[in-house]
């Protein structure tokens, strides 16, 4: 159970958790087209479902598409988080043992048609990549899929990935590319901003979602907390990008042995 939190550790948190979700797109409704959208798999489905809808209504809003994830310390979250939704429970018995970039490339190829549509149809292409366990593997694996396809370096990529994880995401794509020339141009989308409020006891402040939509609140601080030694001026995390480029640093620091 999530311990009490007053008023003031609230915003402290809304604070933290605004800074690290990195929301430079702020709507992929209304954002200009790019070459790339990274989707990096994780346990909150809303985000899957703002992206695929998203691709449903702009078949032109990214040349490539790469749905990136295998299995790491979500990904038990993701099947739990599947069998209790309301429209895609009747994929859990088929996900088990899936990485968590097929689980996600099931739902679209059931539930989003428009969407396979667009990329039979060559408006834009579907790459998955099931290896990568953690930020900094999204980002070198999902360049390593693009340049193994043959997709020109990208000029221009949005990423998406659970808020909590954004910022870090974003800094190692960026690392990812670092010798690249000119850089591609990276931006966050995490699709929802999370936020909290204690008014009627503690709950997610996010309009249009349910609390089984998103975090458990203890995983959520959890995941808030793990970044803290990314982003102090020390041994463990240093100013700029490279703060987030930590491989010994687990992604989930609650689970590490």
């Amino acid at each position: 159970m999530a311990p009490s939190v007053s008023d003031s550790t609230v915003t402290d948190i809304n604070t933290v958790s605004r800074f690290l979700s990195c929301s430079e797109i702020h709507s992929l409704s209304t954002c200009q087209p790019v070459d790339v959208l990274v989707f990096c798999g994780n346990s909150i489905i809303p985000l899957a479902d703002n992206i695929f809808s998203a691709l449903e209504a702009r078949p032109n809003l990214a040349q490539t598409i790469v749905l990136c994830g295998g299995i790491g310390h979500s990904t038990q979250l993701l099947y739990e988080a599947v069998r209790q939704h309301q429209n895609y429970a009747s994929l859990a018995d088929k996900i088990d043992g899936m990485p968590e970039a097929d689980v996600f490339k099931l739902i679209l190829e059931q539930f989003y048609p428009k969407v396979i549509e667009h990329i039979k149809s060559g408006t834009c292409k579907l790459l998955v990549e099931s290896k990568s366990t953690n930020c900094g593997a999204n980002a070198t694996e999902t360049r390593r899929i693009l340049e193994d396809h043959a997709i020109p370096t990208p000029k221009s990529m949005i990423v998406v990935q659970d808020p909590t994880m954004s910022l870090r995401t974003l800094a190692s794509f960026k690392k990812a590319y670092e010798h690249v020339t000119p850089a591609p141009t990276f931006l966050g989308c995490p699709s929802l901003v999370p936020a909290m409020s204690v008014e009627g006891g503690l709950h997610f402040d996010l309009p249009g979602y349910r609390e089984s939509d998103v975090w458990e609140h203890q995983r959520f601080f959890d995941l808030i907390m793990g970044e803290i030694p990314r982003l102090r001026d020390d041994e463990h995390g240093l100013p700029g990008d490279h703060a987030f480029w930590l491989d010994d640093l687990p992604d989930n620091p609650s689970s590490a042995k």
